[in-house]
C-alpha cells in the first residue's frame, strides 16, 4: 500500500561549493560527474572534467550522445504518461539533475505522476537534499541506494509507489556501470518480476559496436581514471535485457532514432535505446 507522503520537485540547487558537506572522493572521476561535465553542467570536479574531456577527444560526439540520451528519456517519458496512461516511474541511476527530469515530464502530462529517483552518488544525494514541495497533485521521491541492491530499492520505493499497478522501470545510462560479473540482466529481471503485468521497461545503453574502434579507445581511457569501470555492449547484449518483455515500435534503436523527429537524423551515435511491456 501507498504511504502518504509529501509531494515534493527536483530542482537544480547551489554549485557544489554551497552543498552540504558529503564524503566526496573529489580526486577520482565519477560517472554522474562526468555526465553533468558533458551537459554542460557545473556540478563536477578537476577530475571529472580531465575524464570527460579524454573522451572527448577520442569521441567527439559523445556529447552529441548524451544530448540524445537527455532527449531519449523525454520522448520515452511522455509517450508512457501520454499515450499509455503509466502514472508512476522507478528511476534507477538517476545522476545529476538537468533541465526536463522524469518527474517534470511526467507530471507535465499526467500531474498526479509519483515518481521514486535512485541512486548511490553522494553528490546527487546532496542535490537531493535540495528537493522542494510541490502540488500535491503527485509525488517525487529520492533514495540512495545502489541498484545493485534491489531489495532495498523495492522496498523504500513502496512507501511512494504502489507496486499493484503499472510502473514504468527507467535505467536510463546506468546498467553499462554494471559488469557482467554482477550480473546485469538478473538485476534487470529481479527489478520486473516486482512490478506487475502492463508495467514498462525503458532502456538507455552506450554502444560498443558503433564506431568501435573510437568507442574501444574512449572506454579505455576512461576507465584508467574511473572509479568504477564501464562495460559498453553491442546491440544483441543490450537486447537480451528485454528478453521476454514486448517491445515497442521501433524497437531497440540508437536514441536519437526512437519516435524522433526527423525519424533518421542522418548521423550514427554509439547508444542504444527501447522501451518494452511486461505481459
Amino acid at each position: 500500500m501507498v504511504t502518504h507522503e509529501r509531494a515534493r520537485q527536483w530542482f537544480l540547487p547551489a554549485p557544489l561549493e554551497e552543498q552540504p558537506k558529503v564524503d566526496v572522493d573529489t580526486g577520482v572521476a565519477h560517472i554522474a560527474r562526468v555526465y553533468n561535465f558533458w551537459l554542460g553542467g557545473k556540478d563536477n570536479f578537476a577530475a571529472d572534467r580531465e575524464a570527460a574531456e579524454l573522451v572527448i577527444t577520442s569521441y567527439p560526439s559523445v556529447l552529441a550522445s548524451v544530448r540524445a540520451q537527455r532527449e531519449f528519456l523525454g520522448r520515452a517519458v511522455s509517450y508512457l504518461a501520454g499515450e499509455v496512461g503509466i502514472r508512476q516511474f522507478l528511476d534507477v541511476g538517476t545522476g545529476l539533475p538537468s533541465a526536463d527530469n522524469t518527474h517534470e515530464v511526467a507530471q507535465r502530462v499526467a500531474p498526479r505522476s509519483r515518481i521514486v529517483y535512485v541512486d548511490n552518488d553522494p553528490i546527487v544525494l546532496a542535490h537531493a537534499r535540495a528537493l522542494l514541495t510541490s502540488s500535491p497533485h503527485g509525488a517525487t521521491a529520492y533514495l540512495d541506494a545502489d541498484l545493485r541492491d534491489t531489495p532495498a530499492i523495492l522496498a523504500q520505493a513502496a512507501d511512494t509507489l504502489d507496486f499493484s499497478e503499472p510502473i514504468a522501470v527507467m535505467l536510463i545510462g546506468v546498467l553499462h556501470c554494471v559488469p557482467d560479473s554482477d550480473d546485469p540482466a538478473g538485476i534487470v529481471n529481479r527489478l520486473l518480476d516486482a512490478v506487475p503485468s502492463g508495467s514498462y521497461l525503458v532502456i538507455a545503453h552506450p554502444a560498443s559496436d558503433i564506431h568501435a574502434d573510437q568507442i574501444r579507445t574512449a572506454a579505455k581511457q576512461l576507465n584508467q581514471v574511473m572509479a568504477e569501470p564501464v562495460t559498453l555492449r553491442t546491440h544483441a547484449e543490450v537486447a537480451r535485457f528485454f528478453d521476454g518483455l514486448d517491445l515497442i515500435e521501433p524497437g531497440l534503436v540508437q536514441l536519437h532514432r526512437w519516435r524522433a523527429i526527423p525519424a533518421d537524423p542522418g548521423v550514427e551515435l554509439a547508444n542504444y535505446g527501447g522501451v518494452a511491456r511486461k505481459p
